[in-house]
């Protein structure tokens, strides 16, 4: 039996993870967290075999928690689900040590499917991420200008494009406004951008966010 561990900080989208992989009959729930404090808590006491792991959670993002895993040296193998394209994420959770990346909303599946294979210690990539692999492989020296940004800096940058205020990014990533400040003018500098809309455009043009 694979012992999955779930965490993500929306209550709904956890139950729709839970049902899909407790329908497979070789998956069992061994906790549910919302957070990384809590995660953090959990590993203290509990074992898993995968944990199934949302980017965008409250002040550590995944991304955060994959670098954190990786410089611990912790056996748990990461399976990183997400509301974001595979173009925009999924390399970067790759590199920083996740066994697979997958879109929420896709294939119940494709989910289950990519759980028992990182429960193996395979890495579970879509046809779409392998692709990209590939082109990253065959062209280096071909790199999009966000490809640049460190993950907070991509975070913030998806976050303006979206709409959100600096104020709410702020509460969001639990972080101050001067510092999602920071990370703003960063963002506008290593891209040569000069507002708001100007990112926002980038965002689009690059596939970051939907128009």
């Amino acid at each position: 039996m694979i012992r999955a561990l779930l965490c993500d900080d929306h209550a709904l989208i956890r139950r729709g993870i839970r049902d899909t992989l407790l329908d497979a009959g070789d998956i069992e729930i061994v906790g549910e967290v919302a957070d990384y404090p809590s995660l953090r808590e959990w590993l203290r006491e509990g074992q898993a075999d995968v944990l199934v792991l949302d980017v965008n959670l409250p002040g550590r993002s995944g991304l955060d928690v994959l670098h954190v895993l990786k410089d611990q040296g912790a056996t748990l193998r990461s399976l990183v689900v997400s509301m974001y394209p595979e173009e925009q994420y999924a390399i970067r959770c790759l590199r920083a040590g996740a066994y697979g990346y997958v879109c929420k909303g896709g294939d119940p599946a494709e989910l289950v499917a990519a759980v028992r294979m990182v429960a193996q210690g395979r890495k579970y990539v879509t046809p779409q991420i392998a692709q990209m692999l590939v082109e990253n492989l065959t062209a280096p020296a071909v790199e999009q200008a966000h490809q640049k940004l460190s993950d907070r800096e991509l975070q913030t940058l998806v976050l303006i494009a979206s709409g959100r205020r600096l104020s709410d990014i702020a509460e969001e990533l639990m972080l101050s406004p001067k510092t999602v400040s920071v990370y703003r003018a960063r963002v506008l500098e290593k891209l040569g951008l000069g507002n708001n809309s100007e990112l926002t455009v980038y965002a689009i043009r690059n596939g970051l966010v939907e128009g």
